[in-house]
């Protein structure tokens, strides 16, 4: 207690009631809330009464002192006391139970008034307006002026704290016209600051520039609606006439220019941002110093997220590390943000769960289930408590390093589960390729009343299209058109991608044709499709029309249309595609463009060609170029090219099986037997095994494996024998190019290997036994 206190204190002795409530109001005013206690308890150690103009400071002080009990014996003592119906002191209760949240009380009181001035409404419409019940506030405040009470400026600015529409605050901003209270700067202020927050920062303008006073708070408030909409010239005018107005910009006016920067990535705004803060002498704090780490990483400039980061030495929050190894995360840098992260640790600032969320994503991206393991345990020895969202990142975290065991159990033990729960689940087994298991998940979901969104439909057709479940892939999309979850970008696009590589291009165009807008990856998808079944003049004819739709191709298109033309001859137009990437859209060609140009070539049989152009383009040699080469050169029986590229490949020294068969197969064709045996031989010191060819087929919901010369499905003989009067029945049509299947040892010849095919032998032959 300060000397003067208690020299008060002291000289009270014997003193009345009207001499401590001298001192307890004067305490009260100072904010020395304890103090006014203390004298209060001093007060009734002298039998002095307390009366009507006691309480007020009292309930005040048990108010921001958090002494709610406290209050409460008070509030008997005015009932006991008969002070009830005292208006400054009903107002001080209705205060004190709205700062506690307890509404119903503070109405009571209200209602027991026999006489209601300004500030006892105003007091409960603020109550209201705080417990988030804007209609019952505006209810009130009718009736207030109903019953001819006027409103003062305080008893608006506790309605426009609570205004989130428009319509709301037409009708404050009116009333503050009608009774005067324009030249209130904390008014309008509060008026500049809702109207950004609905979005209407024009109109915020025009009552700034209404204004007859401005201060800080004012510029601030529109350089923060303007931040919020991202319009970075009018920031810089703004920031300009504050200074020609002798306005000195403060944290607040910077810190939404930060913002504003990293929302539209604009690095230089940024840099200049950071610059004025310098140059205005502001006092660094952690606030503004991690608003610019933030900003930087956005940026995608790490070294000056760095430098600012490691300048702060020993005053790092655990906001300032979050917001670094989110940072990192975002900017795929995350075995850094594990750095960080173990830096964190070892400073002893305890992590947040946005931290340990951000730490698991970074584990997720790298793959590692060693490190998430680690820091799971990290989570159970420390007992934090993690919420669902940090949760949800456990479950994505096993999922995405391929234990969906631990996923399962984590994801099992979650007392509350939200959409992003379940989605976690869901496309930890549809990534896995167990369809299955996540269309039973996705039907529990379904049990529990959780919505599924695009996020959980998305990863069941990727599912169904990586292993061309199109029965599934129907059901889906049955699901999608009953639920009403369309139309929707990222849905219609995985339809199409489903449909096409399920083999349906039929469904896929007209999944592709009733979308309301299509974007550069539904394009892609759709004209993907064609190309590889075999409809390349479809594939050019969608490209062109892609290119009219007036959206700008990407490598990726480019890759997938050269891709159509190298599997269906167009050798012309791919080579002409190939030239305007660079000539019409400034698109550098990559490795995998190059890849596709050699395979063109290859297929067309214009070996030479295809050789010239792999010396001409790739700087280093490539094993797998160089063997697609290898097979052209062997089914074209270009047997000098086929000798001179082998010896490239032997050069090379291959290390997988794949290349050491394409050197058999290619020497065989050119009759060099010692160089098979060669091959063969290298294969076997280096304990390579190629392993064999399989396709696969879904139909009705089954699907079905074949691998190349086994005989080991439960129907081998009843389809061979399909096969076999299917040739017979084809051969009398005069189809001459047909595979008729033998059997030598077992075996079939010829048609029974892990071809692609084979799923189709099965397919009809399933048709043919229904």
């Amino acid at each position: 207690m300060s000397r003067s206190k208690s020299f008060s204190l002291n000289s009270l002795s014997g003193a009345t009631t009207k001499s401590y409530n001298a001192v307890i109001n004067r305490l009260s005013s100072e904010g020395a809330f304890s103090d006014v206690l203390l004298t209060y308890s001093s007060m009734l150690t002298t039998a002095t009464s307390p009366d009507a103009h006691t309480f007020p400071s009292l309930l005040k002080a048990c108010t921001y002192l958090d002494l709610f009990s406290d209050g409460l014996s008070f509030h008997q003592r005015v009932i006991v006391d008969g002070y009830s119906s005292d208006a400054y002191i009903a107002s001080s209760l209705i205060n004190f139970y709205s700062k506690f949240g307890h509404t119903q009380n503070a109405r009571k009181v209200f209602d027991r008034m026999t006489e209601r001035n300004v500030f006892p409404w105003t007091t409960m419409i603020g109550c209201y307006t705080r417990a988030g019940e804007l209609d019952v506030a505006f209810s009130m405040y009718d009736m207030m002026r109903h019953q001819g009470v006027h409103p003062n400026p305080v008893t608006v600015l506790g309605l426009l704290s609570g205004v989130l529409e428009l319509v709301h605050l037409q009708c404050l901003h009116a009333c503050v016209i009608r009774y005067g209270f324009g030249s209130d700067l904390a008014l309008a202020n509060s008026l500049l600051n809702v109207y950004c927050k609905c979005g209407r920062v024009e109109d915020a303008h025009v009552l700034f520039e209404l204004m007859e006073e401005r201060d800080v708070i004012s510029w601030n408030s529109l350089v923060s609606g303007y931040a919020q909409v991202g319009n970075i010239r009018e920031l810089m005018q703004i920031l300009i006439r504050m200074k020609a107005n002798g306005i000195e910009p403060d944290e607040q006016t910077f810190m939404p220019f930060v913002s504003a920067a990293a929302m539209q990535n604009e690095l230089r705004l940024g840099k200049l941002v950071h610059g004025h803060i310098l140059r205005a002498g502001l006092d660094l704090n952690s606030n503004i110093e991690t608003s610019l780490i933030g900003m930087y990483l956005k940026c995608r400039n790490i070294s000056s997220a760095f430098r600012i980061f490691e300048g702060l030495m020993h005053n790092k929050d655990v906001v300032t590390w979050s917001a670094m190894i989110s940072g990192l995360v975002q900017n795929d840098c995350a075995d850094m943000a594990i750095t960080i992260f173990r830096r964190m640790v070892k400073s002893k600032v305890m992590p947040s769960t946005v931290t340990i969320s951000s730490v698991l994503a970074a584990c997720a991206e790298l793959g590692s289930f060693s490190q998430g393991a680690t820091l799971h345990g990290y989570i159970l020895r420390q007992r934090i408590k993690l919420d669902v969202p940090s949760q949800n990142s456990l479950v994505t975290m096993y999922a995405k390093c391929g234990n969906l065991k631990h996923s399962c159990s984590v994801f099992d033990r979650m007392s509350s589960r939200d959409r992003v729960s379940w989605n976690a689940i869901v496309s930890g087994h549809a990534q896995k390729g167990h369809l299955c298991k996540a269309l039973l998940i996705f039907n529990e979901m379904r049990e529990t009343l959780q919505r599924p969104d695009s996020i959980t439909v998305v990863s069941l057709l990727q599912a169904c299209a990586a292993i061309g479940a199109l029965h599934h892939g129907k059901w889906i999309h049955n699901f999608v058109t009953r639920s009403c979850l369309g139309p929707c970008i990222s849905i219609d696009t995985a339809l199409v991608d489903m449909y096409c590589k399920c083999g349906d291009l039929g469904s896929a165009q007209k999944c592709f044709d009733r979308m309301p807008q299509q974007d550069l990856v539904s394009w892609s998808s759709i004209i993907a499709g064609y190309g590889s079944h075999g409809k390349g003049e479809t594939a050019l004819r969608m490209y062109n029309e892609f290119l009219l739709s007036g959206i700008r191709p990407n490598h990726v298109i480019y890759l997938l249309i050269l891709s159509a033309c190298s599997h269906n001859g167009l050798v012309s137009q791919g080579l002409s595609l190939f030239h305007s990437m660079t000539k019409d859209w400034g698109i550098e060609p990559r490795h995998e463009h190059h890849a596709c140009i050699v395979d063109l070539l290859s297929r067309a049989g214009r070996v030479e060609e295809a050789y010239d152009f792999y010396k001409r383009t790739f700087l280093e040699p490539s094993m797998d170029i160089l063997g697609m080469i290898l097979d052209a050169c062997r089914k074209t029986g270009h047997v000098e090219a086929g000798d001179i590229v082998a010896r490239e490949i032997v050069k090379l020294k291959p290390e997988t099986a794949e290349n050491y068969v394409q050197l058999a197969h290619s020497y065989a064709s050119m009759k060099k037997w010692d160089g098979v045996g060669e091959v063969w031989n290298q294969m076997k010191s280096l304990r390579l095994k190629k392993l064999p060819g399989w396709s696969f087929i879904e139909l009705n919901g089954a699907i079905t494996t074949f691998f190349t010369d086994h005989s080991s499905h439960p129907q081998f003989e009843e389809i061979m024998l399909v096969l076999k009067i299917l040739g017979a029945e084809m051969r009398k049509l005069d189809f001459h190019d047909i595979i008729i299947p033998s059997e030598e040892e077992g075996q079939v010849v010829g048609c029974w290997d892990g071809s692609p095919e084979n799923g189709g032998y099965f397919g009809k032959f399933k048709e043919s036994t229904i």
